[in-house]
């Protein structure tokens, strides 16, 4: 069964709650989700859906977009982390849409934060990037982040980001974008990269794919984006499924326990 690697169904937009998600995952042959801290503020509930059904896990972190919350430490990262449903470091990373580069040393440094405390935690990251790519790489390198792994999420950037970030050792994750008709050029990025760094997700409730574009997202529509890579790739879905479900358990170990 395919597993959506990325999703935010803790958010308001999915206020009646998380059974109908349920129901629809396991109609839609969807296993497995993992559910994405954007601040610390909301960590409980995110970590509350991990804990209360079995097919969910969680990760610790805070993202680049949210400055007026609550600033993380390496050792809360890692404490928190500690829970056997904390699969992940993140999502952190860079995103300099919004602001100038100049306004965003905040930005990275709470990056640095979180690598080191994956790198203590023993667990991977999840890095997000958004008109930043550059800088994103660059401190992955000098922190080491290669050390502790883990996944370019949401990915559309070029081959070349692309390429550089699977010589670091991390994942290559593609949401609904790639099925945009826009997307041409992300599209062959999922040819290229390597099946067995290859993962997929949703990103909900945004970024719903084709044919459901302009809906609320959800984790069953990841089945989408597996169909449209393995179509692109000349691959049976079946094929898409067992490399990217093998690649999650990999790449986040701690969700085998």
């Amino acid at each position: 069964m395919l597993v959506d690697s990325h999703c935010h169904i803790d958010f308001p937009d999915f206020a009646e709650g998380v059974a109908p998600l349920l129901a629809n995952m396991q109609q839609a042959g969807v296993g497995h989700a993992l559910c994405v801290s954007v601040t610390l503020e909301d960590y409980p509930r995110v970590l509350a859906l991990a804990e209360a059904h079995a097919n969910l896990f969680a990760s610790v972190g805070v993202h680049p977009d949210h400055q007026d919350y609550q600033e993380p430490t390496v050792d809360q990262l890692v404490e928190l982390a500690k829970h056997p449903k904390v699969v992940a470091i993140g999502e952190t990373g860079l995103d300099y849409y919004r602001l100038p580069r100049a306004e965003v040393d905040w930005q990275r440094a709470r990056f640095r934060t979180h690598i080191r405390a994956a790198r203590q935690a023993g667990k991977p990251l999840i890095i997000h990037t958004r008109s930043a790519a550059d800088d994103t790489l660059a401190i992955m390198r000098e922190a080491g982040a290669g050390e502790a792994g883990g996944v370019m999420h949401c990915f559309t950037e070029s081959w070349d980001v692309a390429r550089q970030a699977l010589e670091l050792g991390f994942y290559i994750s593609f949401s609904g974008i790639v099925t945009f008709k826009s997307a041409a050029d992300l599209r062959e990025v999922a040819r290229q990269v390597p099946l067995d760094r290859l993962l997929v997700e949703t990103d909900s409730p945004y970024l719903a794919p084709v044919p459901h574009r302009g809906k609320r997202n959800e984790p069953a529509y990841v089945r989408q984006v597996a169909e449209l890579i393995a179509q692109v790739r000349g691959v049976s879905v079946e094929a898409v499924v067992e490399a990217t479900t093998g690649n999650f358990f990999r790449l986040f170990s701690a969700a085998r326990s």
